[in-house]
């Protein structure tokens, strides 16, 4: 149960917090992965999640998050201009 809670929220918090650097001068979220892997950390604890509920769910925190933002860089990347 508290697997699919911390996955839930871990899905809801990278869509609200893990945003492209855009291309065109607007910056994105924060790029250091480490402090969004503590903001996350902290905001699920404030949802009453612990940092082992989220590794359980999704392993290494600041891995996981590195590769949403990867992931985030490269489709803002692949837009069309």
């Amino acid at each position: 149960v508290m697997t699919a809670k911390a996955r839930e929220f871990l899905d809801f918090w990278i869509e609200n917090s893990v945003h492209a650097a855009e291309q065109y001068g607007t910056p994105g979220a924060s790029q250091d992965v480490a402090e969004l892997a503590r903001r996350c950390i902290e905001m699920a604890g404030q949802q009453g999640l612990t940092e082992q509920d989220l590794r359980d769910a999704a392993g290494d925190i600041t891995d996981y998050i590195r590769i949403r933002l990867k992931a985030a860089n490269r489709k803002e990347a692949d837009r069309p201009k």
